[in-house]
Parts: C-alpha cells; structure tokens; sequence
C-alpha cells in the first residue's frame, strides 16, 4: 500500500501535464497569427545592444586613467612573452632574421631528450606502463613529421592550463567558501560550458587582437568551468573531521586550505584539470583560426584542402597529446610510487640535456630528418578516393534519398510549428517531470530563443540535432548493449571511446565532405559521429551498474536472457542511458557551429558568419541561443534521469 502510494505521488505531477499537452496539441490550429509567427516589431535587439555594448567596451570604456583596450593589449602582451619562450624552447629554437635571412643560433630542446625525460618521469608515477605509453607516443608524433606543429600545441596547453586551472581553482575556493557566491559562479560557469566555442572568439578578438594572445583568452574561458566545478566538489568531499582536527590543531583558514583541504582534495582536482586539458586541445584547431598555430592550424588546412589523410595524422597527434597529458596527470595525482624527488628531476633533466647538447653535432636529434618520416596521408586518401568513385551511386541515391524523404520533411515540419506552442509543450513536459522550476527555466530560455529573433535557426539547429542524436543512438545502444555482454572487450572499448572524444571535432568532417559533399546530410553524419561515443559508454556503465539481485530474481522465475534485457536490466539501466543521451545532445549541439563550415543555414552558421564577418553582437547572440537550447535540453534530461531513477528506486545517477 505504502509502495503504490510512493508511486502515485511520483506520477502525479504527470497527469496534469500530460492533459495541459493533450489540450494545447487540441489548439495548436487555432492560433492567432502572433502566437505562430513572431511578429518582426517583437524581437527584441539582443544582438545590436550586445555589438554596441561590446564595441563600446574595447574601444571607449576606461577603468579609471587606463583605456580598456590599453589594459587588454598590455595583458596580451604579457601573455606573448610566455609563449614565445615556450616555442623557442620547445619548438622553434634561437632565430634570427626572417625570410632567406633567417637563421637558427641554437636548436630547440631535442625531441628525443623530450620524450626521454618524460617517460621517465612517467614511469616514476606509473610505472613502466606509462613509460611505454609516452615513449610510443612521442615516436609517432615525431616519425610522422609533427613534432614541431606539436611543441607548439603543447606551448599554448601548458599556459592555458596554468592560467585556467589557477583561476578555476581559486573561483572554486570562493564558491566553496561563499554559499551565496556559488549560485552565481555556477549559473555563469553553466552557461560558458554551452556557449559554442567559435562565440569566445569574438570579443577575444575585439579585446586582444589577431595572434597567440588572443588564441589563449579565448581557451582559458571555454576551459575554465571544468576546473571551477570539480574544486568546489573537490572541496566539499573533504571529510568533516579533518578539518575539525586542523582546527585543533591551531591552523588558521589558510592554512586550513592550503596544507590540509587542498591535499586531501588533490585527486579529484586532478580530474577538474584532466577536463581543462581536454578542452584546450578540442580548443587548439578553433584558436588556430585566430593566430595560434600549431597541430590545430595542420587540420585546418587538411580541412580546406579535403586531404582527409593529413589531418586524420595531425587529429592522432592531438589524441597522443592528450592521453600523455591525461595519464600523467592522473599519475601524479594517485601515484602510489611516491612524488617526483629531486633526485627524478635531476635525471630527467639530465635526459633532456644530453640529447639536447649532442643535436649541435647531430641535427636529427633536434629536427628529424624528412627523408626518414613515415606517412600514411596519401594512402589513407587514395583508399577514400577509391572507395567514393567505387561507391559513388549507391552513396548519391542514399543521400538524396534521406534528404527528400527525411531531413527535409522534417525541417519543414519543425519550421512550420507556431513557436508559442513548442515553447509551451516543453514548458509543461518541464513542470511535470521537473515542477514548476525546471517548467519556468524552460520556457525562459526557449523564450530568449524566440524573442531574439533566432526561432528559425534555432530549428533547423533542432532538426540537425535531433535526427544526429537518433542515428547516434540507433548506433550507440545497440553496440553499447552489445559490448556490456563482452567484459574482455570493456578496456579496449573504453579506450577507443575515450580517442573518438579527443579527436578533433573538425576530423569528423573530413570524410563526410569526402563522401557526401557539403551540405545537411554531411553536416548530419559529423555531427553523429561525433556525439556516439557518449551513447556507448552510458550504455555500458548503466547495464553494468544494473542491482544484481534483480538479476537474480529474474533468472529465478526462469525469464529468458531476452526477457531478462528487455524486463529488468533495460529498465533498470534506463536512468543512466538517459545521461548519456543528455551528453548526446550536448556534443552534438557543440558540433553545430564546426558543421558550419560545410554550409548548415542553422545557429552555427550565424555564428560562424558573425565571426567572419566581425558581427559581434550577432555572434554572442546566437551562441547564447545555442546555449539556451542545450540548457533546456539539459534540463528536461535530467529531470526525466531523476524521475526514472526515483520510480525504480534507484540512487539517482
């Protein structure tokens, strides 16, 4: 009795809603013209006020006797010099001149002392197997002719994330500290997290100028949530009785922080700056775009060539970057070898000195000779050449097909819905399966959306998604289904996962261009390609996380394996499968505007073409549109996650 209560009070927040849906689906036809078409006197002029308020601020504003343009050009020059000596160590050496005039008077630090001493100290941290790691890794970066374009990747990694993890640290210290302060730091930092990354761009570029400087602000801002978020739950995971016994102890606040919560608290700091260093290397080929070079600028230009084999090579060179930087970093952070003495350091940077001093002799060990790269460009690109001319019919008639059939109709379908109505519908499916908060914040943001003036954008950015997300999904459960059955295959799984994340969104699509041109049906296939890795793995985990008692109970009553998947463990794993279709959606929404390049006519085409053309206020304003779609998606997700979870009476994931 008590149980069917519980699951009446679950449900009936439902049963209004789902009658307030029936009636407006019933009214939906009769509608006043201004509730189906917004009325042009309506929009608002989000997007002038933003341009005009972000001009004014780089051009005219002043913090006392200082032009804010002067304080931004100084501190972009600050950051300039950072970087230039990064790459002179690491990449381009001593020079001097410029043209035929230029001349090296020293080498940069060789490649292979690099890579020496770095497996080194990875193997003080992890043993022998991160050493293998590392040394394979830098190999096939360097083999490949990449070392240079690399280094100066990892110049601009490595300040972007000592910028992003020292300012998301002490922004979490605040709200950690300031219960007050987090609900504003947290709501800033949520929508920074959604806004897509080509929108940092603009005002970086207002602000800071073309060049490395402003490639680095506009990095430090997309990776500066992760690092805020996981040190406020860093933080607040530090057990009661230690800082108790700090207090006893006579440490003051500071001290407090600095010798005992921060320590305690390192391993899941650790995982806040693993998050910003991936999202400075999915930054590196968009900042390319503004001046920061590197392996990024490799896949641009593959991009604009259509020579799919280059940048596939430069795109692994980012995936051995980050899964070096990743490991060693959770190494350091849970070595149970010990910390790095200073006897290591001492070895290692004897490692780097040697080579380094032999390359004045040897020039291979500083630069490796072309004549000895190894390349699999070309034949990468002949296999794709060969297969669209093989394919080329079956391929064409699939398209167009899909685009007559399917993409089109349904564009047109979601274009034609009066806007009134959607933002309704998902205002009342918000309330019942979240209450009247998650109903309002719903209706908010796709209320900005169509007060803005982005409604049509914003659905035909709908369609794109929703129909990547199915075909993601359609690829995803089955194979995540069919890998949970599999454990031996669960780490090799995993890591093949955690590589299609790294990958460089543009890499996704290269060879859809390839294959099926520019257009929607390309810009489809990318951007499913893309967001399928989060369907596999919220699969995996929400069936291996599946009570095994219910499993028990099912085997039991003699259900068969199929009953058993479709009765109990689908159902049971039903909440997590719903995260991972949450962080479907998310992904797929932040590869809208890096699907822009094949010529979308969505919210990443406004926002590409703002930043080409140097429409400012239109850029925000329909970035902040993306993000106030992938907001109440997000909302509407978690909400159903929880409810399914608290039906089943399962801990929420």
């Amino acid at each position: 009795m008590a149980a069917g209560g519980a699951a009446a009070r679950r449900h009936a927040g439902l049963a209004p809603a789902a009658a307030a849906l029936i009636l407006l689906l019933a009214v939906l036809p009769f509608l006043p013209p201004g509730l189906r078409d917004l009325p042009a006197g309506d929009v608002l002029p989000v997007a002038e006020r933003l341009g005009l308020a972000l001009d004014w601020f780089a051009r005219e504003a002043s913090i006392g006797p200082w032009a804010v343009q002067d304080i931004t050009r100084g501190i972009g020059s600050l950051i300039d010099a950072p970087i230039r000596a990064l790459n002179v160590a690491l990449a381009d050496g001593w020079v001097t001149g410029a043209g035929f005039n230029r001349k090296q008077l020293l080498p940069p630090l060789s490649w292979a002392g690099i890579v020496g001493a770095v497996a080194f100290l990875g193997w003080r941290l992890g043993g022998p197997r991160l050493a293998l790691l590392v040394l394979s890794s830098g190999l096939l970066i360097v083999v490949t002719g990449l070392w240079p374009s690399a280094m100066t990747t990892l110049s601009s990694v490595l300040l972007c994330v000592g910028i992003a993890g020292a300012a998301g640290l002490w922004l979490g210290i605040v709200a950690a500290r300031r219960p007050r302060a987090e609900a504003a730091i947290r709501a800033v930092m949520n929508v920074m997290q959604t806004v897509p990354i080509f929108s940092y761009l603009i005002p970086t570029l207002l602000l800071f100028g073309y060049g490395p400087a402003a490639a680095v602000a506009a990095t430090v801002i997309y990776a500066l949530p992760p690092m805020t978020h996981a040190t406020v739950l860093a933080l607040r995971s530090v057990p009661s009785e230690t800082r108790e016994l700090a207090r006893v102890t006579g440490c003051t606040r500071a001290q407090t922080l600095w010798r005992v919560e921060l320590p305690v608290a390192l391993p899941q700091l650790a995982i806040g700056i693993n998050q910003v260093v991936m999202m400075t290397l999915n930054m590196v080929i968009i900042a390319s775009m503004i001046g920061a070079g590197g392996l990024g600028f490799d896949v641009l230009g593959a991009l604009r060539r259509l020579d799919f084999g280059t940048g596939l090579e430069a795109g692994l060179a980012i995936v051995a970057l980050a899964v070096v930087l990743d490991r060693l970093t959770q190494a350091a952070a849970s070595s149970r070898r010990g910390r790095i003495g200073r006897r290591d350091l001492a070895i290692a940077a004897l490692v780097l000195a040697l080579p380094t001093a032999a390359s004045l002799a040897v020039p291979a060990l500083a630069q490796w000779p072309k004549s000895a790269e190894v390349t699999v460009a070309p034949a990468v690109n002949a296999a794709i050449g060969w297969f669209t001319v093989s394919f080329f019919d079956p391929l064409e008639t699939m398209r167009a097909w899909l685009l007559l059939n399917v993409m089109n109709p349904f564009r047109d379908l979601l274009l034609a819905l009066p806007w009134a109505g959607v933002v309704a519908g998902l205002a009342i499916l918000g309330l019942g399966l979240g209450g009247p908060r998650t109903g309002l914040a719903v209706a908010a943001l796709l209320g900005f959306v169509a007060f803005a003036g982005y409604w049509d954008a914003a659905m035909v950015s709908a369609y794109l998604v929703l129909l990547s997300v199915a075909l993601a999904l359609a690829v995803g459960l089955p194979l995540g289904l069919w890998l949970a059955r599999r454990p031996r295959l669960a780490a090799p799984a995993r890591l093949v996962l955690d590589t299609a994340q790294t990958l460089p969104s543009l890499v996704y699509l290269l060879p859809a261009v390839m294959l099926f041109r520019n257009g929607d049906f390309s810009a489809l296939i990318a951007v499913a390609a893309y967001a399928v890795a989060p369907a596999v793995r919220y699969t995996m985990e929400g069936l291996a996380q599946v009570p095994a008692d219910r499993i028990e109970a099912a085997e039991m009553i003699g259900c068969t394996p199929r009953q058993r998947l479709l009765a109990v463990e689908l159902p049971a794993a039903l909440p997590t499968i719903i995260l991972g279709l949450n962080q479907t959606v998310m992904m797929a929404l932040s590869m809208l505007v890096i699907a822009a390049l094949v010529g979308t006519r969505d919210l990443g085409q406004v926002v590409f073409t703002a930043l080409s053309q140097g429409r400012s206020g239109e850029g925000i304003a329909a970035g902040l549109a993306i993000a106030a779609l992938a907001l109440a998606a997000d909302a509407l997700l978690v909400a159903w996650s929880a409810r399914r979870a608290a039906a089943l009476g399962l801990a929420r994931p």
